[in-house]
């Protein structure tokens, strides 16, 4: 016996058939929104490191910058905590173009 083409199934046996995983799901999207949120810091991080080499900062400026990312990266990490992940869960992996963060 053949399955029905997917135009002849109605849209609520197709639901039917969808096993989602709630934590999973609430689990992935945390993991995504903070992999986009750490691939932020890393590159504010960046910059601000190019602007005090190009001697272009006061010192009150290198101190807040240096104060802030510090505390974002407590938070960051205070959150992986949180939701039960680790940097390596955030590091996606992009086939052959390697991962998405820098492996420090």
């Amino acid at each position: 016996m053949t399955e029905p083409s997917p135009s002849r199934v109605s849209p609520a046996s197709r639901v039917s058939r969808m096993d989602i995983d709630r934590d999973a799901v609430g689990r992935d999207l945390v993991a995504l929104v903070l992999t986009v949120v750490e691939l932020l810091r890393q590159l504010m991080e960046r910059q601000a490191i190019r602007r005090i080499d190009a001697g272009g900062l006061t010192d009150d400026q290198i101190e807040r910058i240096g104060t802030t990312l510090m505390l974002l990266d407590q938070r960051m990490t205070e959150l992986c905590d949180q939701h039960g992940l680790t940097p390596e869960d955030l590091n996606l992996d992009l086939g052959p173009l390697g991962t998405l963060l820098p492996r420090d």
